[in-house]
């Protein structure tokens, strides 16, 4: 058992709605559906290792005037685990997305689209696909990239220079199939240090860890071996929804770099915000700058319902709280810092 408490924001909201989803080749999906009914709908799409539980803080910072869909990406969660590795690939990642969207979003509406790491990848892998492109208003890629993820990772100290050397050593623990057991001292302290920002709280480490460690290890290497291969870059050059992005100046798996190359290779870029001593689990550390980046997008590109509970949000403030500057004209580079 583990003996640090976990915040009641951490807590897994209960969902309003649960339904099963089947993909594209048959593999069963988990999907929540959590605050207003006839809303406006945010999708939320997780990364890597995590499930519906890591959005537990930013669906509650969002579901007062929202509909917010969340889905276990394929193997996480209560999604079905595919059968073989085959199964594991960045068009199933698409196909998943798409299947989410037809059965949440009715035709003719949209939702905006905010994707963590892997979830993000996922967006971009789904890029100029037209049945998911109907139904999105506007994205957000939070902590995520597009493609040459191991030669940027950043978890072995600067002492390790070779880039050979930190290439090898960096895939050896991205496909590593060591199981990670229960939650102890010793992975909260690893655990933090490759994927938080020195700053966060035992209580935000303790999050990421319960999801992190609820993996299955198989499912982790396998998804592990695609993100190895990653390039999502011309699904990225596709998008042509308002999208903006999101980092932690810290993040040690998908580095600022990453960034600002999305934002150099979006159609049509709506910002960049950068979240000072934050690191990879960006939604964990800084859950009400990353829902009020979501907020900025859905009021601005998101149009309600006739009727709808929550409309007079799509002319309510657009400026994201704890950030500064405005945003930007359609292809400029508009950084903004986030008020630590």
């Amino acid at each position: 058992m583990s003996a640090v408490h976990l915040p009641e924001e951490y807590e897994p909201p209960v969902a309003v709605e649960e339904l099963s989803v089947r993909s594209a080749d048959g593999i069963r999906l988990h999907v929540e559906v959590h605050g207003q009914p006839g809303a406006p709908t945010v999708v939320l799409a997780h990364g890597w290792t995590c499930s519906t539980a890591f959005w537990a803080p930013v669906i509650r910072e969002l579901s007062d005037r929202y509909r917010v869909v969340a889905y276990d990406q394929r193997g996480h969660g209560h999604s079905e685990i595919p059968p073989s590795r085959v199964r594991y690939s960045t068009r199933a990642l698409a196909e998943d997305l798409s299947a989410v969207l037809a059965r949440t979003v009715p035709a003719g509406e949209r939702a905006v689209l905010a994707g963590h790491s892997m979830g993000g990848m996922t967006i971009m892998a789904a890029g100029g696909r037209p049945e998911v492109a109907e139904r999105t208003a506007a994205a957000v890629l939070i902590s995520t990239g597009p493609g040459e993820l191991v030669a940027e990772l950043t978890v072995l100290p600067p002492a390790v220079r070779a880039p050979r050397v930190r290439r090898f050593l960096h895939r050896q623990l991205l496909r590593s199939r060591m199981p990670l057991g229960p939650v102890s001292p010793v992975s909260r302290v690893a655990l933090k240090y490759a994927i938080m920002g020195p700053g966060s709280p035992a209580g935000q480490v303790e999050a990421a860890a319960r999801v992190v460690h609820a993996c299955p290890t198989a499912v982790r290497a396998n998804w592990a071996a695609v993100l190895d291969r990653l390039d999502v870059h011309e699904g990225l050059t596709r998008l042509a929804a308002p999208t903006s992005v999101v980092v932690g100046t810290d993040d040690r798996l998908t580095p600022p770099v990453h960034a600002h190359r999305i934002v150099a290779g979006l159609k049509d870029s709506r910002g960049l915000l950068l979240l000072p001593g934050v690191g990879h689990m960006s939604p964990l550390e800084r859950p009400a700058e990353v829902a009020a980046e979501i907020h900025r997008m859905a009021s601005a590109h998101l149009v309600a319902p006739a009727g709808a509970v929550g409309a007079a949000v799509a002319v309510g403030a657009a400026v994201a709280v704890g950030s500064a500057g405005s945003v930007g004209s359609a292809g400029s580079v508009d950084e903004r810092t986030a008020v630590a």
